[in-house]
């Protein structure tokens, strides 16, 4: 394996190439951008230190394609660090459906995306990343709805129209904006799945080198 004795979970084993790819782009995140990560990796590192979970929800306008990223690719990150008690969350100012472009982003970097429900218009998915993990269950929702925490939680805003939106978000011990750019911007290009992968690698490794710093 390439990570860390802290490493407590093993890979299906395209994903662990994607991920170990990520691992090495460390300098392509900007000093302000590692600025950014290094106030949400203090968060759970100070957080860890008392004996409830720590909480993390990222919060963009629909909850559709940037909030998943996060969500997915920082409970990746911490579980491979062994920070097993971190939980992740996703939400949005609006509730739409996780967006079926970014499941297909998901699937290439060798996650596991399986549809829970046969609702159309809000599917559930179970995301896994090793034989042995919990699913994650991603679904739209507004940021306060369950399962999400109400209290002692980071609210992470992934866009800057729900950052604006949300100058307060009730609860949170800290609201911290991470933006990135909408890949919605390439819908229906012949880019569109490259902007898509792009985005999901962008994510991937700023989340894996926030929770390496924890």
């Amino acid at each position: 394996m390439f990570m860390s004795e802290l490493q407590t979970i093993r890979l299906f084993p395209t994903l662990e190439t994607f991920v170990q790819n990520r691992r090495g782009e460390a300098d392509q995140i900007s000093e302000d951008r590692k600025d950014e990560l290094k106030q949400l990796a203090g968060y759970v590192r100070d957080e860890l230190q008392k004996s409830d979970p720590v909480q993390l929800t990222f919060i963009c306008t629909h909850n559709s394609r940037r909030s998943h990223l996060a969500q997915i690719w920082a409970k990746v990150a911490a579980d491979l660090f062994g920070l097993m008690r971190v939980q992740t969350f996703s939400g949005g100012t609006e509730k739409t459906a996780m967006n079926r472009r970014i499941v297909s982003a998901l699937t290439r970097t060798g996650l596991q995306v399986d549809v829970k429900t046969a609702d159309e218009t809000n599917p559930t998915y179970a995301v896994r990343y090793a034989e042995r993990s919990e699913p994650l269950v991603c679904f739209s929702k507004i940021y306060s709805d369950a399962p999400n925490p109400t209290a002692k939680f980071a609210a992470v805003m992934t866009c800057s129209s729900a950052d604006e939106a949300c100058p307060f978000v009730p609860g949170c011990d800290l609201r911290l904006p991470i933006r990135y750019e909408d890949p919605k911007v390439s819908d229906g290009t012949p880019r569109e799945a490259e902007v898509y992968d792009q985005r999901c690698q962008q994510v991937a490794r700023e989340m894996l080198y926030a929770m390496s710093l924890v």
